[in-house]
């Protein structure tokens, strides 16, 4: 396939890319260019794709007939958010996608298959109810977002390519995302949960978030939202005393709510004390094979690579 991928800079789209491109498939990364006008990927030939969303703009240059698109792009959520930033991570996961999906609408020959991230923040704020693609949308400021981001993309399901949302939870690998971020703490023995660690996190391996893109890619049954998480969630406290026991490190040093509000504000309660118990059931029904359904043989093959 020849597929158009946003976001191809990031954590996950960079390690799509080379996944993809290992699997024989011809992947073409859109240079998105900076609000001030200068391109992120300044060395790229003009004749390449560019997006500028600020200004609505998206020239495919010279390549104007992709398989499949995958659209990855977003203002990072793991940051403070004051309510400008707030507004840029609305704008850019909305906004942004309703223009991008118009302009793939508008091509003479519109790609069949449109790949658009999601996140399991559309449930919102659940316990220990146990979630799967049916089950209703939440509140919060995560959950709107998620559950416009999807919206966004109606144009193009109503214009016949096949969609599918990618719902991601907490995507781990030790050289990027949450994990990378958790290690130096865990290492020195530091590390332990957050909060009460009763929330729930749904986590997925970046191996298997690669697997599970090409099984969406290649299966034309799988359509709207699909939950990229491992089926076996598991709560925070298990999450970090697992985390500690694979390092060989005690994990006695609780961070308590106060101190993360204190650190992140808002963020805090959306993205890290939330808790959402989801399960990959789309997944599992098109015969999706897990390599890491576990998260200790996951972290353990994360951690001794």
């Amino acid at each position: 396939m020849k597929i158009l991928l946003t976001g191809a800079s990031g954590f996950i789209g960079s390690a799509l890319s080379r996944f993809l491109t290992s699997q024989g498939h011809t992947v073409v990364p859109l240079q998105r260019v900076s609000a001030g006008g200068a391109s992120v990927l300044a060395s790229r030939p003009a004749d390449k794709p560019r997006w500028d969303p600020a200004k609505n703009e998206l020239n495919f240059g010279t390549e104007r007939q992709f398989d499949a698109v995958i659209h990855l792009a977003g203002e990072n959520i793991a940051q403070r958010w004051s309510p400008k930033v707030k507004d840029r991570i609305y704008q850019s996961r909305v906004h942004g996608t309703r223009v991008f999906s118009e302009h793939l609408t508008s091509l003479p020959n519109p790609p069949q298959t449109l790949l658009c991230a999601s996140g399991t923040g559309f449930y919102g704020d659940r316990g220990d109810e146990l979630l799967d693609e049916d089950s209703s949308p939440g509140q919060g400021f995560l959950a709107k977002v998620s559950q416009d981001w999807e919206c966004a993309v109606a144009v193009a399901s109503n214009a016949g390519i096949r969609v599918v949302n990618l719902r991601f939870g907490l995507v781990l690998d030790s050289k990027g995302g949450a994990l990378a971020r958790m290690l130096p703490a865990f290492r020195f023995g530091l590390g332990g949960r957050l909060g009460s660690g009763r929330q729930y996190w749904s986590w997925i391996a970046l191996a298997d978030v690669q697997s599970a893109v090409a099984q969406c890619l290649r299966d034309p049954t799988i359509r709207g939202p699909v939950n990229f998480v491992s089926p076996q969630p598991v709560t925070n406290a298990e999450f970090t005393k697992t985390l500690a026991s694979v390092l060989h490190r005690p994990s006695i040093f609780p961070v308590p709510v106060f101190a993360l509000k204190a650190l992140f504000g808002e963020m805090a309660q959306e993205a890290m004390l939330i808790s959402f118990r989801v399960i990959p059931k789309r997944l599992q029904e098109s015969g999706f094979s897990f390599q890491f359904p576990e998260l200790r043989p996951a972290l353990e093959s994360m951690l001794t690579r």
